[in-house]
């Protein structure tokens, strides 16, 4: 059994961050002697702060059954908000932090393989380092040799022939493979710490869920015509 799966992340508050890493992360920006552009690098390095492990948490985590195409998305919340759509086949269920990633971890260990997009430079090493950060060890190291899909594909790197040509994101693969992407709602993964901020946690595990569709359709497209 394969298990497709995407994780939405979310930069925690800057300020509470050590002063010394504030400054890490703001180093270029106040290098900037036009005030604009410094408070422009500043913002910058701010919103960046999502994609590093150290300074942002999971949000969500979507997950997908290849065998049965369930899929299941754990989110940030109350464990008795809790959903079902049966038309995309997909429940939603709240969960803390440390849950979301020792259930991912469980479900994990029992799979053949993981498909993801770009899961190799962000998913997976975002996983495993928080879980490392909070005190969880993850079941298996599926990053592996970057030219093996034995135990991970990462379609990013199947479609671009393991850097070859130009990467593309996941919703231009949409477009050009005929796939509903999962920005078609109106939502992308730069609305994320928006909606966190407003308060609408459940719509980024239903983006999250969109998004796990997605890969999973264009991971068949490969299995069909590129895994030769």
């Amino acid at each position: 059994m394969s298990l497709v799966f995407d994780i939405e992340t979310i930069g925690i508050d800057f300020e509470s961050l050590s002063e010394s890493q504030q400054e890490y992360l703001l180093r270029y920006a106040e290098k900037e002697s036009d005030d604009n552009l410094r408070e422009e690098k500043r913002a910058e390095a701010i919103r960046y702060t999502s994609l590093y492990p150290f300074t942002a948490k999971v949000a969500a985590i979507g997950m997908l059954n290849t065998e049965t195409e369930n899929a299941f998305v754990i989110f940030e919340g109350e464990k008795q908000d809790e959903w079902h759509n049966p038309e995309k086949r997909v429940t939603y269920k709240g969960y803390s932090e440390n849950e979301m990633l020792e259930f991912f971890w469980d479900c994990a260990a029992k799979v053949d393989r993981l498909i993801t997009f770009n899961g190799r430079c962000f998913d997976i090493p975002f996983l495993m380092l928080r879980s490392a950060m909070l005190g969880i060890k993850p079941s298996h190291n599926f990053l592996g040799s970057r030219f093996s899909n034995k135990s991970h594909v990462d379609l990013l790197e199947e479609f671009t022939f393991h850097g070859l040509i130009r990467k593309f994101n996941l919703d231009f693969y949409c477009h050009s493979f005929g796939i509903e992407s999962p920005k078609s709602k109106g939502v992308s993964g730069m609305d994320v710490k928006e909606l966190y901020n407003a308060g609408r946690v459940k719509d980024i595990a239903i983006y999250c869920g969109e998004d796990i569709i997605a890969t999973y359709e264009l991971f068949k497209i490969w299995k069909n015509y590129l895994d030769i």
